[in-house]
């Protein structure tokens, strides 16, 4: 019974942590990539970015940050936040900050750069003003796998229960080994 409860937790923990928006962030012929924070203004985000790049041109400001206009006003949740390296923001609803600095203020939370230095970050975003394009991360690690041998493929539910018929309903499902979403 414990080690069910215990499997079914890990589960859950592996699915939440594998569904967190990740999201690609370029400067010229530089990509970072970034996680974004679970909240209204991010699901809103997302849905922008869901239909197309989204391109903010962003400025100098403060010695700490750049900021940029987005093309439409996001929900806000402000809080007083102390940022740090890599801490992406909403500002007044329209206004997205990246920070490589610190800075004290009443922000929505957007995300956190992934890896982010002050070093780094002022490296990636350069002095002055930039062009940022911002899109959704389209898959997370290795994109094309090739084989020279076709190989079944090991489908399993959730529940441990071995799957035969295709195609699959949307759903978290384990496929030779590995986890999944189906959506």
């Amino acid at each position: 019974m414990r080690t069910t409860i215990f499997i079914a937790l890990m589960t859950m923990i592996s699915f939440m942590a594998s569904s967190q928006t990740k999201v690609l962030l370029k400067v010229g012929r530089n990509t970072i990539t970034a996680t974004l924070t679970d909240n209204e203004a991010t699901r809103e985000l997302t849905k922008l970015l869901e239909q197309g790049d989204i391109t903010i041109r962003m400025s100098e400001y403060g010695g700490f940050e750049k900021v940029g206009a987005l093309p439409q006003s996001l929900p806000t949740s402000n809080t007083q936040i102390t940022t740090e390296p890599g801490d992406i923001m909403l500002y007044q609803g329209n206004q997205m900050v990246i920070f490589y600095g610190s800075n004290s203020w009443s922000y929505t939370r957007l995300g956190k750069i992934d890896g982010a230095t002050a070093s780094n970050l002022r490296q990636f975003l350069g002095n002055g003003d930039v062009t940022l394009t911002l899109s959704l991360e389209s898959s997370v690690g290795i994109e094309n796998v090739t084989s020279d041998a076709i190989k079944e493929e090991v489908i399993y539910d959730l529940n441990g229960h071995r799957i035969t018929n295709k195609p699959l309903a949307p759903g978290v499902y384990i496929i030779n080994g590995k986890q999944t979403i189906i959506r």
